[in-house]
């Protein structure tokens, strides 16, 4: 197959850090209060405005609270599991590979005693109507690595008596968040956004906080853990008096893709660029013999991590390590002809694709994408031993 000459405009597919929104340059930083403290006037109101822009997008109701944590994602999560699990049962829900990792820190690290763990393969969903809302539950909203999110929270019961932890680091911003069938979500500036790494954002519904007032688990926890001072939230905390020090330039960051959320739209623009994105991959994918979806149920198939897997017969025929290695060969191809970095299925998945359709990237370069996977296919294919 010949050598394309037109390239995506911005060729970063990568689904974390994901690419920063259309148009941006350093520039965008120029106004950031370096050498500043975050505790000054100046870096108040920054963290503050970059809450309560979050806030006004998503929609989130008023009586929630939301903070800016360290760790990204994952320390948002962990925050969540140390500081609220032990109460009562608590209902694990796992289909990938990060769900599978808060299953292995509740089990193993907090070695809880009442833990159910409701699991399924790469590409499934688990039986969601195994859950007991009477436990608390733990779930992904849509599975990074797996390409595999909830279709619904119909499976969540309104009259819960337990709290619902929800990982939504990829759905925020770019899915419809049902908030009063949540207690606790999670998610980082690094995904939908385009932010930089190292922030997270724990956002708590009045009943997670009821919780964390009148609830001490039995371990210690670390002071970055640590949400409630004599049995009170620590309020600061939700009026972007961090924790820890944050990077003002990744906050500076986190501001202008937010403003930029806000003016093309706001949340139903992103969801709408985003769906938009995932159309075209899916027109690609039914027009496309050797490539498919790793999620088996239409439904249930992420509009922003999408994981692919090569279903032609001459690789599936292959064993893991021949066809991960022309997976391999593919992503090197596109990555030395600056046409798609780091779309490899992520490590503990299955070998594939996974393509990044978030809101910031342009429908355009994913239609100049499709010529070069092809490309790389045929031209890694033949390359084999």
């Amino acid at each position: 197959m010949t050598k394309l000459l037109s390239k995506p405009v911005n060729p970063n597919f990568s689904s974390g850090p994901c690419a920063k929104r259309p148009g941006w340059t350093t520039s965008a930083l120029d106004a950031c209060p370096v050498g500043r403290s975050h505790r000054s006037a100046v870096g108040k109101l920054r963290l503050a405005d970059a809450i309560s822009l979050s806030r006004e997008i998503l929609g989130i109701p008023k009586d929630w609270r939301m903070g800016i944590v360290p760790a990204s994602d994952t320390g948002a999560v962990e925050m969540a599991l140390w500081s609220l699990l032990g109460q009562r049962g608590v209902d694990m829900l796992a289909w990938e590979s990060f769900g599978k990792g808060w299953v292995t820190d509740v089990v193993k690290q907090l070695a809880l005693d009442d833990v159910r763990v409701i699991e399924a393969g790469y590409g499934e969903l688990p039986d969601l109507q195994q859950v007991d809302c009477s436990r608390d539950v733990v779930f992904t909203w849509n599975g990074t690595t797996s390409g595999v999110r909830v279709p619904d929270a119909d499976w969540i019961a309104d009259d819960r008596t337990g709290l619902t932890i929800c990982d939504a680091t990829s759905a925020t911003f770019a899915m419809n968040l049902p908030w009063r069938k949540l207690d606790v979500v999670t998610y980082s500036w690094q995904k939908v956004m385009g932010g930089e790494g190292a922030h997270g954002v724990l956002i708590l519904s009045p009943r997670a906080v009821e919780r964390l007032e009148s609830y001490a688990p039995a371990w210690p926890l670390p002071k970055i853990f640590r949400l409630t001072k004599g049995g009170k939230l620590i309020d600061g905390i939700f009026k972007g008096e961090t924790i820890n020090t944050p990077s003002m330039l990744a906050v500076e960051d986190a501001l202008d893709g937010l403003r930029w959320a806000q003016s093309i739209g706001g949340l139903s623009a992103l969801i709408e660029r985003t769906e938009r994105n995932a159309a075209a991959i899916d027109a690609w994918v039914s027009r496309t013999a050797w490539a498919d979806y790793l999620a088996t149920e239409p439904r249930c198939r992420s509009t922003t991590s999408v994981c692919l897997r090569i279903s032609d017969e001459r690789v599936t025929e292959m064993g893991e390590s021949d066809q991960r290695a022309l997976v391999k060969r593919m992503t090197t191809m596109l990555d030395n002809e600056g046409a798609a970095y780091d779309i490899g299925a992520y490590r503990d998945a299955p070998p594939g694709l996974r393509i990044w359709a978030g809101a910031t990237v342009e429908t355009s370069d994913l239609e100049l994408l499709f010529p070069w996977l092809e490309w790389a296919f045929e031209a890694a294919l033949n390359e084999t031993p």
